[in-house]
């Protein structure tokens, strides 16, 4: 799920797969998304157009998971999957039309990062500097769903290793019509209770020396971004009825050098006031 290469996993998204048997169940979360076994004999949690505004945030997670590969921040897997109608369960409401929904694939051996878990998450330098680069890359993506209370993150027991997930807040919530704008302290993960637990012990010039790391790397980062731009754009479905014009203007946003700038030092500051 995490390590095939970049070029496979952008591959895979723009190719659709199909459900093969009945829903499984639907989350009573924001979205409702839905758990669907599909053609690939893989288990997905997807997303689906239920509205304008919900096309808009699957256009947000499609950006924000393929950016989040390019910063290799580790995340799960997406495609785009078409649910059958002769899948969806009376009992479950939702969106029956011919947009293909956004899958994400299910995790196993991972356990949900809250305020009552965070404590139980080893401490390591490795999974701090996990943390500081997603938070680096929210400030940049402008990501308003991943704050103290709301973490979407996992923890892989496995692997030991932090997983992000969701985007369909980025650009302030899925914001079109306006610029970006920056992001809050409190507003972020560095306003939570598992970055005072990754960062209690560790001596502030090893924090330091992490973030050095990570301003060294952030033009790379963003190069590498930037190049899946038209990929994003090929396999973005014209039935979310989203305008491709004003889907690459706002990934345009986040290239410009007043943005890339403001964010390395609202991030900068954050941090330093949260040590």
């Amino acid at each position: 799920i995490y390590l095939c290469s970049e070029i496979t996993r952008m591959q895979m998204i723009g190719k659709e797969i199909h459900s093969i048997k009945t829903i499984v169940q639907q989350y009573h979360t924001g979205e409702e998304p839905v758990l669907v076994v599909c053609s690939d004999r893989e288990s997905y949690v997807c997303k689906y157009m239920r509205s304008s505004s919900a096309s808009y945030k699957l256009v947000c997670e499609l950006i924000g998971s393929c950016m989040a590969v390019a910063w290799n921040i580790v995340t799960p897997r997406v495609c785009l999957v078409k649910i059958k109608a002769e899948h969806w369960p009376n009992s479950i409401k939702g969106y029956r039309g011919s947009a293909p929904s956004l899958g994400t694939a299910w995790l196993e051996n991972v356990v949900d990062i809250t305020p009552s878990t965070c404590n139980e998450i080893p401490k390591s330098t490795c999974l701090l500097e996990q943390l500081l680069k997603i938070a680096l890359f929210d400030f940049w993506i402008a990501n308003e769903d991943r704050n103290a209370n709301n973490a979407n993150l996992m923890y892989d027991l496995q692997k030991d290793q932090i997983v992000s997930i969701d985007y369909g807040c980025i650009f302030n919530t899925a914001t079109f019509d306006y610029p970006l704008s920056q992001l809050t302290m409190t507003d972020t993960i560095l306003w939570s209770d598992l970055f005072k637990h990754l960062t209690k012990d560790v001596a502030r010039l090893e924090t330091d020396r992490l973030v050095k790391n990570l301003k060294n790397d952030y033009s790379a980062l963003l190069e590498r971004s930037k190049a899946q731009m038209q990929t994003i754009m090929d396999v973005l479905p014209e039935e979310w009825l989203v305008p491709p014009s004003a889907v690459k203007e706002k990934m345009n946003q986040l290239f410009a050098s007043e943005w890339t700038d403001g964010v390395w030092e609202n991030f900068t500051d954050c941090l330093a006031e949260n040590l």
